[in-house]
């Protein structure tokens, strides 16, 4: 156990700067998303908190913060986050256990928030980023045997499996959602059998309808949807007010400020905050918008082919399809082309939680972007080495024991 803390705060070789565009896109983002909750929340701020200004007070604070953590991960070596895999995994299970055994803060139907005095954390975000980490490390791991069902596939789908159930539970299908595609998407460039994968999704597509078709609050909301015009004044009234702001933004938009929806659409400034963006920017905000986001991820795609070894290429690949999925998601319920989700916008919706956990997750994008001199070849290990030496590489009666109990390789 020693050596395993001080394998994890001694220092390692770094030389070289981070990926200046990537930075530059995330600062701007984070300045754009000050602004827009600004515009969007001073209805609410005024008439909740008696402060025009109240979100925008917060949001600017919950960003400094944010740089803080961002630049503080970015400086941390990524080939030390393995020390920190399962750590990291096991507490989120906890923390999302906790919010739906009645210790969760209830909003909006669903109890996906721990309240901490005045901090509401919400586990599932920080699940997304735990899956891609532990993800990465085992994909390294498996190598080529990724292409094997009971040892690429099976332990993959079990960790997977226990975050989609708990997220269903409090309920949260669009984090449950965002977990099954990081996984495929993974699994899928790490060259698991395709066979495998679209059984697996066949699989998953079954059971995500019946959850649908036979959760009766989820099936009403998918038939309001499908009919927004007859349920616009009851379970499809925000996602048509939605889709008016978009119209009425048109191509130029209605101008910084000038959105009349903010006075009508619910969750104006957090998770329906590029509606008022379309409202108040026009066709050609959304553009910028979504182009600024398809830059990122293909800076972070780049990261991915030049990094130095596999494990950091699977963990840029991982989060860049993170900040992606989560970008086009809210994008598409926000113009009504799905189903209300309830995801954020990527370091622009208001919320210190979301905010954060995608701070932490690019500066560790960040830190893979960094050239450094060559590192020690000794693997690491998310626990010390007499440990991980009986559990993944053979012990004296020359197989593991996962290996003897069936090739299970977690």
């Amino acid at each position: 156990m020693t050596a395993y803390f001080k394998a994890l705060f001694s220092k390692g070789p770094r030389t070289g700067a981070i990926d200046p565009v990537l930075g530059a896109i995330v600062v701007a983002l984070m300045a754009f998303g000050v602004v827009m909750v600004e515009s969007a929340g001073v209805i609410e701020a005024t008439s909740d908190f008696g402060d025009p200004h109240h979100f925008l007070k917060r949001q600017g604070a919950f960003s400094l913060v944010a740089l803080l953590v961002l630049y503080g991960v970015s400086k941390f070596d990524y080939h030390k986050v393995r020390l920190l895999t399962y750590p990291t995994l096991f507490v989120v299970v906890l923390l999302m256990m906790l919010s739906v055994l009645g210790f969760g803060h209830s909003g909006g139907g669903a109890a996906r928030w721990l309240k901490v005095g005045p901090i509401h954390v919400q586990p599932s975000e920080m699940a997304k980023v735990a899956l891609v980490l532990w993800l990465a490390y085992s994909l390294e791991k498996k190598g080529e045997r990724v292409k094997s069902f009971s040892i690429g596939l099976v332990p993959h789908f079990l960790v997977l499996g226990l975050l989609t159930v708990i997220c269903l539970k409090q309920p949260d299908f669009g984090s449950a959602a965002v977990l099954l595609f990081l996984t495929f998407a993974m699994l899928f460039v790490a060259g698991a059998r395709v066979s495998y994968l679209m059984g697996a999704l066949a699989a998953v597509a079954l059971v995500a309808l019946w959850a649908v078709r036979f959760t009766a609050y989820r099936w009403e909301r998918v038939v309001a949807w499908l009919n927004m015009t007859d349920h616009r004044q009851d379970l499809a009234y925000q996602p048509f007010q939605a889709a008016v702001s978009f119209g009425s933004g048109q191509w130029f938009g209605q101008g910084l400020g000038r959105g009349l929806q903010v006075l009508y659409l619910p969750e104006s400034h957090t998770d329906f905050i590029s509606a008022i963006i379309g409202e108040e920017l026009g066709f050609f905000g959304i553009l910028l918008l979504a182009l600024a986001y398809l830059w990122l991820v293909g800076r972070g795609i780049r990261i991915a082919l030049s990094a130095e070894d596999e494990y950091g290429s699977h963990v840029a690949f991982g989060l860049s399809m993170f900040f992606g999925v989560q970008a086009l998601v809210n994008l598409a319920v926000s113009m009504s082309i799905l189903p209300t989700k309830g995801l954020t916008l990527p370091f622009i919706s208001y919320g210190g939680s979301s905010l954060l956990v995608n701070a932490a997750a690019m500066g560790i994008l960040l830190n893979v972007s960094r050239p450094r001199a060559p590192v020690s070849s000794a693997p690491y290990t998310s626990f010390p080495a007499e440990a991980t030496d009986a559990l993944f590489q053979g012990s004296e009666f020359g197989s593991s024991p996962l290996e003897r109990a069936g090739g299970l390789s977690l």
